[in-house]
């Protein structure tokens, strides 16, 4: 049951968000009539809602209770306000991210009007190969994590995304030795992302603060701020975990 009910949340995307209980069945992989019966017990219950033409969507309830429980949550709500200082800064986009499993999980994503190309949405994936803050990240992963990385296929976007274990090994190396990546064209020829490292109390990279922008000569020159952020929100984190607790 816990496991058809978790298919069925799986079925949703950051970009849509409101499915027919024939396309919710689809995507699970499940009989319609065990869909049908599950999304209404779900329903009961708030974890999923009814949205207009008989379409399901998720429920208020499920949100909050993952709000609630999220360890991303308090790492977000320090970053925030850098994000709208960097915003601000490049003129286009700065976001918070972390890795999740082969993915790149976004946290937060804010953006300036008449931004450049970006494809990142809140609560949403991408594979970690094809990203800078996923390179960035999975270069201080678990050897394990990185070797199941690297003997997987590596999707692409573009002819510059990586698409070979020996560029992809190479790339993790040279995200060790400067502590930042960039990904000129990776995702959409226009853009670039540049990551750098947020750390946590023992020194290690939690979380990758990256910003996009034109993919041009600028992009190094945003640098010394992005990495000025994710030392502040560094600090901060830091300074949380040290208070005792009341």
């Amino acid at each position: 049951m816990l496991a058809r009910a978790v298919r069925i949340f799986e079925a949703f995307s950051p970009g849509e968000t409101t499915l027919s209980v024939s396309e919710i069945a689809r995507r699970a992989e499940l009989h319609i009539s065990t869909t049908s019966r599950l999304v209404a017990e779900l329903t009961g219950h708030g974890l999923l809602s009814r949205g207009p033409g008989r379409t399901v969507q998720i429920g208020l309830r499920l949100w909050e209770l993952g709000l609630r429980a999220s360890p991303t949550l308090s790492l977000r709500q320090v970053a925030l306000p850098f994000l709208k200082d960097l915003t601000n800064l490049v003129g286009h986009h700065a976001q918070l991210s972390v890795l999740e499993g082969m993915d790149i999980l976004f946290l937060e994503r804010l953006s300036a009007p008449d931004a450049v190309v970006n494809l990142s949405r809140v609560a949403g994936r991408m594979p970690a190969t094809a990203t800078a803050p996923g390179v960035l990240l999975l270069a201080h992963a678990d050897p394990e994590r990185q070797e199941e990385a690297l003997g997987r296929p590596l999707p692409t976007y573009t002819r510059r995304t990586i698409g070979d274990p020996d560029r992809l090994r190479s790339a993790l190396a040279e995200a060790r030795r400067n502590g930042f990546v960039t990904s000129p064209g990776w995702v959409e020829n226009p853009a670039c992302g540049l990551a750098v490292p947020v750390r946590d109390v023992d020194g290690a990279p939690v979380a990758a603060l990256s910003v996009i922008v034109p993919n041009d000569d600028r992009v190094f020159g945003f640098l010394p701020a992005l990495r000025a952020a994710a030392m502040e929100i560094g600090l901060v984190l830091r300074r949380a975990h040290a208070e005792p607790t009341r």
